[in-house]
């Protein structure tokens, strides 16, 4: 237990500096809430792993103490309300929904609090995180503020590059379609509800190491499993492309990740601008037609899905018309089957072929895509 006791004291060192008003005991609940009822779990971590860990926990305690300590529990309550009812892409999908309804009184803060109330009664992940808070401790306005700062950091984990918080929108939208809803069908307004808004239009070509977020972790999984699996993904993938493609790719896929624009990348590897292009090119199709497909294909089609689904594979409303056009019926078929999210093995068995032969026309489509956006 020797590294779980290095990080709890060094929380109660840092707890005592910056609550030094505050007695041992709030100080070792906050230390408890950080760090979580399994402590055993940092003995068996890696020291990459450890490092992930540590910046999950400072990243919730930044948002407990900047965010919500020292305020009464009335005024958290609608801080927390006014962050997530503030995220535009949150606010947009609601918004829509309302303008569908009957019931168009309602104001975004109603739907919310009503998506809230329902993740803290049906969620397991937030369930067992109040438990343990009832557990270690027993004052009411720091069980609340815990709470609220748990909410927060959980309905903002990045999923699919859109916050948690979306997705369970669109699981409330489902339950809610039988009643204060137009004669909008179902399918279709989910489809409405769920498309992308305000993505960038030139670099959401490779998001890949979103992969496992989405694919496996989406419900069940910790922050800290989330950014491991990430991580993991990501070394992968470098380790590839160091292999297939040499150094060059490495540091662009680096300077990609860190936001970097095309333009950017150009300067700080002395290509030109089409030779950034030409090598984000081979990257994408290394990712999806040769890393992915071969070595881990559950995680590309994850990915490929949520493409498609949220922004229609990256295309303007113009590129995608002429794309439709272009494809053939049993090809349109294919991505109007994925975009239902209809499973990959009974999509091959609609169009009578294997599994196999369904993710590489799916691969093929896909980059025919991305070759209209440059």
């Amino acid at each position: 237990m020797a590294v779980a006791t290095t990080i709890v004291n060094q929380w109660q060192q840092r707890l005592e500096s910056d609550l030094p008003d505050q007695s041992q005991d709030t100080h070792t609940a906050i230390t408890q809430w950080l760090c979580g009822e399994d402590t055993e779990r940092f003995e068996a971590l890696s020291r990459k792993d450890l490092s992930i860990a540590t910046q999950a926990m400072d990243y919730r305690y930044r948002i407990f103490y900047k965010t919500y300590w020292g305020l009464p529990p009335d005024r958290a309550y609608q801080t927390l309300m006014r962050k997530l009812g503030g995220l535009f892409l949150v606010r947009s999908k609601i918004r829509t929904w309302i303008a569908l309804s009957r019931d168009r009184q309602r104001q975004v803060k109603d739907v919310l609090q009503e998506i809230i109330q329902e993740m803290l009664q049906s969620d397991r992940h937030l369930q067992q995180q109040m438990s343990w808070i009832s557990k270690i401790t027993k004052r009411t306005q720091l069980r609340n503020l815990l709470t609220m700062a748990t909410i927060e950091e959980y309905c903002l984990r990045p999923i699919r590059n859109q916050p948690l918080i979306v997705y369970r929108f669109v699981n409330y939208l489902r339950r809610s379609q039988r009643g204060g809803m137009t004669q909008v069908p179902g399918a279709q307004l989910i489809q409405l509800i769920s498309e992308e808004i305000g993505t960038d239009d030139t670099d959401s070509t490779i998001s890949l190491f979103d992969l496992q977020a989405v694919g496996t972790y989406e419900q069940q999984q910790s922050f800290e499993e989330t950014q491991r699996a990430r991580q993991s993904v990501k070394d992968s993938f470098i380790d590839y492309l160091q292999e297939t493609l040499g150094t060059t790719a490495t540091q662009w896929l680096e300077l990609h990740l860190q936001g970097y624009t095309q333009d950017s990348i150009a300067k700080k590897l002395d290509m030109s601008i089409n030779q950034v292009y030409r090598l984000r090119e081979k990257i994408s199709y290394h990712a999806i037609r040769i890393f992915t497909l071969k070595e881990q294909p559950e995680l590309v089609l994850s990915w490929l899905k949520t493409t498609l689904t949220d922004h229609d594979l990256g295309l303007t409303s113009t590129q995608w018309q002429a794309y439709w056009q272009g494809l053939e019926p049993s090809q349109q078929q294919l991505l109007s089957e994925l975009k239902q999210g209809t499973d990959i093995d009974a999509i091959a068995q609609k169009l009578g072929c294997k599994s196999k032969q369904v993710m590489s026309e799916w691969a093929k489509l896909y980059l025919a895509a991305q070759s209209l956006r440059t």
